[in-house]
């Protein structure tokens, strides 16, 4: 088959190998989740993962091919955390699209490893827990009066303001707990440094300054709030439109 006709690869484009073992799919992807919340996707090998499950690598081989499909799986498995709403009318269309974009960003927070895996640049998730929350979303767009050729445009400005925001967050958490401090502990041990850096730039002083008494976390959600609340203001002026 010429190269340009060779379909894409990937877990869900191949039949699913018999079971021969003991040793489940599910199994292999439980344990990925954890060590991949534990230690992050440096952390992740076929080794390290069997030796989590008392297992020889190759008895993992059996089940996945290499690590971009265990990737594939272990994404798909934490997708279904999401619940959508189901879908409504335009009255309700705002609420139920903000409610499916917090919990989308939670589920991006509780699990730092996978912002920069859904980020990535011309990837699909075509498992079935992903195509269950697009196919929502969706169903959501249409509701509230997109046409057939906009809606899926309108969803991916939406999930692209989401990850994008979800995975500064995930990077920036990540690094506070490799300090070993809390958000709280980290943000109040850099302030005297930024104070001073900031002596020569009036609006990046008085914004500290405006925000130094409320908790970290909450100028998070605030942040994430109001831009969402932005992004949903132009898709509803384009609905209006």
């Amino acid at each position: 088959m010429a190269a340009e006709k060779k379909p894409t690869e990937s877990v869900w484009t191949r039949p699913r190998p018999r079971q021969r073992e003991q040793l489940t799919r599910e199994q292999i992807v439980a344990a990925a989740v954890e060590l991949l919340d534990a230690e992050g996707v440096e952390a992740l090998s076929m080794r390290k993962l069997g030796t989590r499950l008392n297992a020889a690598a190759t008895s993992l081989y059996r089940h996945v091919a290499n690590k971009d499909e265990l990737i594939e799986l272990v994404v798909d498995d934490v997708f279904a955390e999401l619940q959508v709403q189901a879908a409504c009318d335009r009255a309700q269309w705002r609420a139920a699209v903000t409610q499916t974009a917090n919990h989308l960003r939670a589920m991006a927070l509780r699990h730092p490893w996978i912002a920069p895996e859904l980020g990535q640049v011309g990837l699909v998730h075509i498992g079935p827990n992903a195509m269950r929350m697009s196919s929502g979303l969706l169903a959501q767009f249409e509701a509230a009066g997109f046409p057939a050729g906009e809606k899926d445009r309108a969803v991916g400005t939406l999930t692209a303001y989401v990850i994008g925001i979800a995975t500064s967050e995930a990077a920036y958490l990540s690094l506070i707990a490799r300090s070993g401090k809390t958000e709280q502990e980290w943000v109040a041990g850099l302030r005297p440094a930024f104070d001073a850096a900031s002596q020569a730039h009036p609006p990046l002083r008085e914004q500290s300054s405006a925000r130094k008494d409320v908790h970290p976390q909450q100028i998070r959600d605030d942040d994430f709030a109001y831009g969402l609340e932005r992004v949903l203001d132009g898709l509803t002026a384009r609905l209006d439109a």
